[in-house]
């Protein structure tokens, strides 16, 4: 009879083989590692393999090589949409980032009933992306909404319209976005200022350096791995950002507000454009690799380098 594996056995001091305790915990995590690979990884080949057939409303193997990526890059739309994405991430990312970093300083700060305000701030992140379309595309609707009680109080040439604006209907779904997102990277800033050792504020006092410039050069290059952890969960909101769009803009007017995400599920559901629609899908997966995986490279690698704080 063969002996078991040596690795997840182990010998007694009476010559019997007993089962190693971490394996247990291993063996545990097999079921959750099963499900990853076959619903996630599964999937991403999947759908690049649908993307390289002609399949429409179901799923046809009759492979056509590129022709659906051919499709894809001529299609004026989904330029379009990409267009937007990056401009929605640079505004989005970009002002979660400020504005979660400054109330987290304030209240790091000592700011009088704390608690209220983290609550106020933490407050729309309850909201599902849906309540918060539906919230902010009645405060920016030019008739009923900001413009309209402005308006009313006398100054009638105040004008707040950009939910209707080709050129500006984008910029909504950053707004609305950051406002719904800025509670938790305060809450994950605020984590981090926390955690900084006192004795550096208690040198910098006794050494004269202004508060603003602690947090400039000291605290902030500190708080690297949150600023890191906040940029890769805002970017994954990002790219998958579609419930906002369809609450908030449907991605008009016309498509300039349309984003990837919707697009891919428009072509996959109501234009029976499965094959087009993995397309898209496999594209904008690449692309996320391609823009991200610099960036988690550096900081991994200062991480290992001790770069990291």
């Amino acid at each position: 009879m063969a002996e078991p594996a040596q690795g997840a056995l182990k010998t007694s001091h009476d010559g019997r083989w007993r089962w190693r305790p971490q394996w247990t915990a291993k063996m545990a995590l097999i079921p959750a590692m099963t499900i990853t690979i076959v619903c996630f990884y599964g999937f991403i080949i999947w759908t690049f393999v649908i993307s390289l057939t002609r399949s429409r409303l179901l799923p046809v193997y009759k492979f056509t090589g590129f022709d659906q990526y051919v499709r894809l890059f001529a299609n004026e739309r989904w330029w379009t949409a990409m267009q937007n994405i990056a401009i929605h991430g640079f505004l989005f990312i970009g002002g979660c980032i400020v504005f979660g970093y400054l109330l987290a300083i304030l209240i790091d700060r000592g700011v009088k009933a704390e608690g209220m305000f983290r609550t106020v701030f933490m407050l729309p992140l309850s909201m599902s992306f849906i309540v918060t379309g539906v919230i902010w595309q009645w405060v920016m609707n030019p008739g009923l909404g900001l413009q309209d009680a402005v308006r009313e109080l006398g100054w009638t040439t105040f004008e707040f319209n950009w939910i209707v604006r080709q050129d500006r209907s984008i910029y909504t779904l950053a707004i609305a976005g950051i406002w719904q997102q800025v509670g938790l990277c305060m809450a994950l800033f605020l984590a981090g200022l926390r955690n900084v050792d006192p004795n550096i504020w208690k040198a910098s006092r006794v050494d004269g350096i202004p508060v603003w410039r602690v947090y400039l050069h000291v605290i902030t290059p500190m708080m690297r791995t949150v600023f890191f952890t906040v940029f890769i969960l805002m970017s994954a909101i990002v790219m998958k950002a579609f419930d906002l769009v369809v609450a908030l803009t449907g991605g008009g007017p016309g498509f300039s507000s349309d984003l990837p995400a919707k697009f891919v599920v428009d072509h996959i559901l109501n234009r029976q454009e499965l094959g087009l629609g993995a397309a898209g899908a496999f594209v904008l997966l690449c692309t996320v690799i391609a823009v991200i995986s610099p960036y988690i490279h550096f900081e991994l690698r200062k991480a290992r380098d001790g770069g990291g704080h």
